[in-house]
Parts: structure tokens; C-alpha cells; sequence
């Protein structure tokens, strides 16, 4: 469906939306989910933070997990694996300190910069709690891929049986290949597909990912889907189904996973529309891929930590 296709949906249609995303409650499917997601973060210390700007009033405030669960109250979220914004080495520290407090975390993404002389003794340091389930590289990281220093700490990754994150948009997708052909063991999560790019585009999407969807340790993170088009907010499931299919037939069922990207997709929807969009849409798809989007496929990924409610999940 285009854009043009939606803005020109009768009222009836969209009124049929919203039944589909009310069909989609936890009371209706019934299906818990591990937010693999999150961005946790307290501008009130006395050291500040690096990320968010002070400019920025929606997101430059305390997101922690008591916040996190207000805001998930009414939905199906157990618990996250928060992903590291910040480029202070010492914040993966900070993280790790909050989770000890604060069960719903699961694992943690961290942030350090490959190729630096400190990278693999600070990897060595985080990686004894087992809370730390990799590191998220970004685009500017992920372009080095071929070059002696980020493969070695690529690499290293593998060896710890880490995780690697990547973000950015279509630019990052050749050096992703690189890194999963180099290192088959490496799980790699593309994070935030669709990218915008693509938007009403699922044929340039599919050519996008046609050879990095074949390599077996290569997930996709259906994540920040939801859009605003004019200003206007879109919660009708139907205009995000042809890229999510384009990404389930392309991944398979066990290598989509579920996130937010919370706090900063309060710029875009609510919380409880943000998972509402891709509950309405896995609910018609079958409760098995269903549960396997939400969070067995992240378990097997991340292999994050049972805690607190996540203990009830089965095994």
C-alpha cells in the first residue's frame, strides 16, 4: 500500500484498523514480549549524558525502568535489552549497575568504539556480567568492515559469543554482508527495518536484503515501524504490511525480533501503538511466528538472562 493508496482509505476502512489493532491486546493474543529495544538514561546526574540534547524537551529527561514499565502497563512486555546510546565508555557500566537493580532488564547492547587501543580489554571487563549480550556498532563503524582493526574486533565478538548490533540505513548493508561472511559464528541484528528509505517501496526493499537475508546469522530487528506521513500518525496495520512481509519472507520466522526503540519512538506514537502496529499485524500471521517475533527468537539471539516475570516463560 502507498501513501497515496492510505490517505485515500475510507473512514470505514480506517475504522477497520482500529478494530484490528483492538483485536491485537494482550487479552486477545495472549503473547508476551521481550523488548529488545530500549534506550535507558538519566540527564539529572551529575555528569549529564551525551545523548539526548538539551534542545531536545520530549526525549532530555529521565527514561528509566520504572518509566519503561508505566508506559508498557496494559501490554504484553515482560522485559528488554536495553541498547547503549551513549559513547561514554564508563555509561555500559551504568547500565549494568541498573539492571542489577531492576529485573525487567534482561541483557544489554553495549557501545564501544571498535579500533581503539582499550576496546578489547573493556570488552574483556563488561562481557564477565552476563547481562552484556554484545555491542551495537554504528554506520560510521559498520563502513570500516573489511579493514584490519574493526574485523579483529568484530571478531572478538565472535570468540565471547557477544552479539553485534548494527544501525544506519541502506549504506551499512555491504559491510554488513562482509562481516557476516567473514564471521559465520557472529550473530548480527540489523536494526530498525524497514528503514525509511524504503517507505512504500517493498520491491527496493526486498532487492536490498535479498543476499544478507541468506546468510543464516543475519536477524532482522523489525523496529521503529511505525510513521507519522504529513504529521499525521498511522495506526493502521495495513499500511506497514507489505515491508513486514517483505521482511518474514525474506528472514524467515526465526530471525525477526521485536523492538521499540523506545524512549525515542514517543516522537512518532505512543507506546501501546507502537506494539499494537506489529501485534495487529503477527496476530495474523499465526500465534507461532508470533511468539517466535515477540521472544523466542530474541532469546535465541541474545541468549538474555530469565529474570523476573521472563522466568515464567517456558523454556
Amino acid at each position: 500500500m502507498t501513501r497515496r493508496d492510505f490517505l485515500t482509505r475510507t473512514p470505514a476502512a480506517l475504522t477497520a484498523g482500529v478494530a484490528l489493532l483492538a483485536a491485537a491486546s494482550p487479552a486477545a493474543t495472549g503473547i508476551p514480549a521481550i523488548d529488545t529495544h530500549t534506550h535507558f538514561y538519566d540527564p539529572t546526574r551529575p555528569e549529564g549524558v551525551p545523548w539526548p540534547p538539551k534542545a531536545d524537551a520530549l526525549l532530555h529527561r529521565p527514561h528509566l525502568p520504572p518509566d519503561f514499565q508505566r508506559v508498557t502497563a496494559g501490554t504484553p512486555v515482560l522485559g528488554t535489552v536495553v541498547v547503549e546510546a551513549s559513547e561514554w565508555v564508563e555509561d555500559n557500566q551504568w547500565i549494568l549497575d541498573l539492571a542489577t537493580r531492576h529485573s525487567s532488564i534482561v541483557g544489554f547492547v553495549g557501545n564501544l568504539r571498535p579500533g581503539q587501543p582499550a576496546f578489547a580489554g573493556d570488552l574483556r571487563r563488561f562481557a564477565r556480567n552476563p547481562l552484556f549480550r554484545g555491542l551495537r556498532f554504528r554506520a560510521s563503524d559498520v563502513q570500516k568492515a573489511g579493514q584490519s582493526d574493526l574485523d579483529a574486533d568484530a571478531r572478538r565478538l565472535a570468540d565471547a559469543d557477544l552479539s553485534l548490533d548494527v544501525v544506519g540505513n541502506s549504506a551499512i548493508l555491504a559491510p554488513t554482508l562482509h562481516l557476516a561472511k567473514a564471521l559465520p559464528s557472529l550473530r548480527i541484528v540489523i536494526d530498525h527495518v524497514p528503514f525509511r528509505e524504503w517507505d512504500g517501496k517493498p520491491d527496493a526493499l526486498r532487492l536490498a536484503l535479498r543476499e544478507l537475508a541468506t546468510r543464516p546469522n543475519v536477524s532482522a530487528k523489525i523496529s521503529d515501524v511505525v510513521r507519522r506521513v504529513g504529521g499525521n500518525l498511522i495506526d493502521d496495520p495495513a499500511y506497514y504490511r507489505p515491508a513486514l512481509d517483505a521482511l518474514v519472507d525474506l528472514f524467515g520466522p526465526d530471525r525477526v525480533i521485536y523492538g521499540s526503540n523506545w524512549a525515542v519512538s514517543e516522537r512518532v506514537a505512543p507506546y501501546a501503538t507502537v506494539h499494537g502496529v506489529v501485534a495487529a499485524y503477527f496476530a495474523g500471521r499465526g500465534r507461532e511466528l508470533a511468539e517466535k517475533y515477540f521472544w523466542r527468537n530474541s532469546r535465541a539471539i541474545y541468549r538474555w538472562v530469565p529474570r523476573g516475570a521472563t522466568t515464567a516463560l517456558p523454556s
